[in-house]
């Protein structure tokens, strides 16, 4: 094996252990329901959206001051948005490995500074490296927009104000200053940051609405959608062999699964309803689905959709991907892959100065992505980490999946057509990869390839659902 190859096998392929094809193939036998996955010859499954239409997700009616609104977006479901319908987002302080970042509540430090150099809080290097691209590195405003409260604003509910230090009255959700984000140019697009889980830093989040559940429950955005989770972090299954308001799971069925049961206080509330199972035992019900946990399963995890004829429950599902697209089956879970079954890779940067600027765009410096590629070298990129390519006729239903010309040798958008571009799919605005090492459908060699387990400058792959490790 070359020097090459040995580097790009390093600590990134994951443990032969971990595999367990009866788990995933047990999975892919089942789950389609609301949610689920039917079964394949091969590794090849169907995405894990029903065949009905798009039901979004129903959210709490609050107050609001004049000039914001709740619009439904495909991913992070309903979020509060300003008067063109743009997400709105904070940036909540975080500790990082040397040290925090981001906002304090009441405290807005996104300014005009343009800095120049890094700041060690979270790289291994110490501080003072200088930034790339520093000529025309934006300032934290120049990327994202003060949601500016009018001199006559007032208070409403959660939504309060804040002053800044350049003078600018500032709108706060939750005490956290308010902005929106360059990136968004339309209603529904949430391209700035994401809320569902990962270990990424710099991140900035979008402002959900809140959901409408129960106290006992909780949504958990992930990559398939708005999945639903007990208060607790367990997730939330349904039974296809139960009827509309009628649950069939009984004697041996309990000792696996326990129904979510529903306070004597308790009333129905938006799609949510209560069943009796019996004399004085109530069950909660989602568009009139019994809700049941998984007994003995770990916090937070999917393992109850192995189960013949059970699925985890979703709120919203995100919109199907283009048809260029296939869900594989991994050693360790569910990936979203290109026709030919190779796994699909996004890349995660955020830079280290003190306003942790996003660098996975195609408007940003390319040069983290090129050294984690291939050692700064466009071409090596390339070829280990190729563009999932879109025929140029390629259309997308919805706002998460689009196309976008690239010149491979700068990382930076093209004009249609110009030579050498490629015409390439987009997620949020950011092309999606592949890797040259995956040659089976479901090989996924380069999850968490490069920094802080791909999160922090590298490569994760698109999960489905992550059985080990940090998923999607």
């Amino acid at each position: 094996m070359g020097r090459e190859e040995q580097h790009d096998l390093e600590p990134f392929q994951r443990d032969p252990c971990l595999i367990n094809k009866n788990l995933i193939m047990s999975l892919v036998s089942l789950c389609l329901a609301a949610g689920s996955l039917p079964a394949s010859a091969d590794s090849s499954v169907t995405f894990p959206w029903p065949d009905i239409p798009h039901v979004p997700e129903q959210y709490e009616p609050v107050p609001m001051p004049p000039g914001f609104k709740v619009v439904v977006t495909g991913q992070e479901g309903p979020v509060f948005a300003d008067h063109r319908g743009h997400t709105l987002y904070t940036w909540p302080v975080r500790q990082l490995r040397n040290g925090p970042v981001g906002e304090r509540k009441g405290q807005p430090s996104c300014d005009a500074t343009k800095y120049t150099v890094n700041s060690g809080l979270m790289s291994p290097y110490p501080p003072g490296f200088e930034l790339p691209e520093v000529a025309t590195r934006p300032s934290c405003i120049d990327v994202w927009n003060i949601v500016v409260a009018p001199k006559d604003a007032k208070p409403v509910g959660k939504w309060t104000i804040v002053q800044r230090k350049d003078g600018i009255s500032q709108w706060a959700y939750d005490g956290y200053a308010l902005y929106t984000s360059v990136l968004d140019t339309q209603p529904g697009e949430v391209n700035g940051g994401h809320s569902g889980p990962s270990g990424e830093v710099g991140v900035r989040r979008p402002v959900e609405a809140p959901s409408m559940v129960p106290p006992q429950f909780q949504v958990a955005t992930n990559l398939a959608g708005r999945m639903l989770m007990t208060s607790d972090n367990y997730s939330v299954y349904a039974s296809r062999n139960d009827k509309p308001d009628k649950s069939n799971c009984t004697a041996k069925c309990l000792e696996e699964w326990k129904p979510i049961v529903a306070p004597a206080y308790a009333k129905p509330r938006g799609e949510f309803g209560i069943i009796e199972r019996s004399a004085g035992i109530r069950q909660w019900t989602f568009r009139k689905q019994p809700l049941y946990t998984h007994i003995g399963e770990p916090f937070a995890k999917m393992y109850g959709a192995d189960s013949p004829g059970w699925y985890n429950v979703f709120t919203q599902y995100t919109p199907k991907p283009p048809a260029d697209f296939t869900v594989q089956a991994s050693p360790t879970g569910l990936v979203l892959a290109d026709r030919n079954g190779k796994t699909v890779y996004m890349f995660n940067c955020a830079d280290d100065a003190l306003d942790q600027l996003a660098c996975d765009h195609p408007d940003s410096p390319q040069v983290y992505r090129f050294t984690v590629c291939g050692g700064g070298d466009p071409k090596q990129c390339l070829k280990r980490f190729p563009y999932v390519i879109a025929a140029k006729d390629a259309k997308s239903d919805n706002l998460l999946w689009t196309t976008m010309w690239i010149d491979p040798m700068t990382g930076k958008k093209a004009k249609a057509g110009q030579a050498g571009a490629l015409h390439v799919w987009a997620y949020r605005g950011r092309p999606v990869y592949t890797h040259y090492r995956d040659k089976a459908p479901g090989d996924m060699t380069a999850d968490q390839w490069g920094e802080f387990y791909g999160y922090r400058n590298g490569y994760k792959a698109f999960w489905l659902r992550s059985d080990f490790g940090r998923g999607g």
